[in-house]
């Protein structure tokens, strides 16, 4: 009589396993072993190792790698998409704990727009650094991205929260209030516009010149307010079109607070601020029919505090 053959992960599934695995999400999620050294800051035969390792345990091939790159295999998709709901339960089940005891324990993801640094009326910076003193058991997840980037990680459940400028109102989030940011309208020194007196500056002659239009939603918003600007590039961060009219060659708009290095450089100069400005409030955005998280709570509530 044959001998059965005895399946993989068998057993209980212990520390190692759950290691090894987020490992792996770690290796698909950036691209390869190689990308992912800095993300896991270990070394790449380090993290071949544990790969090997990982396929050994559950004996199957996860991925392919070589000259051609990095890909997975039927199986490795599916591990990973078997990884990424077992993490996700890890974590609510983390999240149902935290509501039977005092101590906040955990991780938090929150999703933060691009170059918000800068910016005075932010209170980003001192609401997480004294959240931590609080809450130092907490580990905050903090990824940086566009605006709708931002707002896909959390309609996802990729993200806990996010914070964003709000350009429009999505039916599946829920909005707080956190800061307003103020926009120019800004040229590079190299601009033709650049030496010309503030007098000889009208929208008629801005009009002529190239403007760049934001990626993200407000673009829309800014066609309806300055119909006369023509768009002839597009960036969806703020670095980008910081780039673009730093080129000499485009004009566009930026937050004041961000400009103001440039500025005061002599690299930039805003143009008709008086008329070619424009406010976005800031909103911290959660999913509307996300299940109650303690961490989130506590977190929204310290942003409450400090406004």
């Amino acid at each position: 009589m044959t001998a059965m053959k005895r399946t993989s992960l068998s057993g209980q599934i212990a520390d190692i396993d759950l290691k090894l695995l987020r490992v792996f999400k770690t290796v698909v999620e950036c691209g390869g072993f190689s990308a992912a050294e800095v993300e896991l800051n270990i070394g790449r035969s380090a993290i071949s190792r544990q790969m090997s390792d990982l396929e050994t345990r559950l004996d199957m091939h996860l991925c392919l790698r070589g000259r051609s790159g990095f890909q997975l295999t039927e199986h490795g998709r599916l591990v990973y998409k078997a990884t990424q709901e077992l993490l996700v339960d890890l974590e609510k089940f983390r999240a149902n704990v935290n509501a039977v005891h005092s101590r906040l324990v955990g991780e938090l993801t929150l999703g933060l727009t691009d170059n918000m640094l800068t910016d005075a009326n932010s209170a980003v910076t001192e609401v997480l650094g004294k959240f931590h003193q609080q809450e130092p058991e907490v580990k905050i997840n903090l990824q940086v991205a566009s605006p709708n980037e931002v707002e896909r990680a959390v309609i996802e459940g990729r993200a806990n929260m996010g914070i964003i400028p709000q350009h429009h109102i999505l039916p599946g989030l829920e909005y707080h209030d956190l800061h307003a940011e103020t926009s120019l309208f800004y040229c590079g020194n190299r601009h033709p516009l650049f030496e010309l007196p503030a007098a000889d500056i009208d929208m008629p002659r801005i009009s002529q010149h190239d403007f760049i239009a934001p990626g993200y939603t407000h673009s829309v918003l800014l066609k309806e307010q300055f119909p006369q600007l023509k768009a002839a590039a597009t960036s969806y961060q703020v670095e980008g079109i910081a780039t673009l009219i730093l080129s000499g060659q485009y004009v566009g708009f930026l937050p004041d607070h961000y400009a103001a290095l440039w500025v005061e450089k002599g690299l930039m100069r805003p143009l008709l601020p008086e008329t070619l400005s424009y406010q976005v409030p800031f909103k911290i955005i959660v999913r509307r029919d996300a299940r109650p998280n303690l961490l989130r709570a506590a977190l929204l509530d310290a942003f409450s505090t400090e406004n």
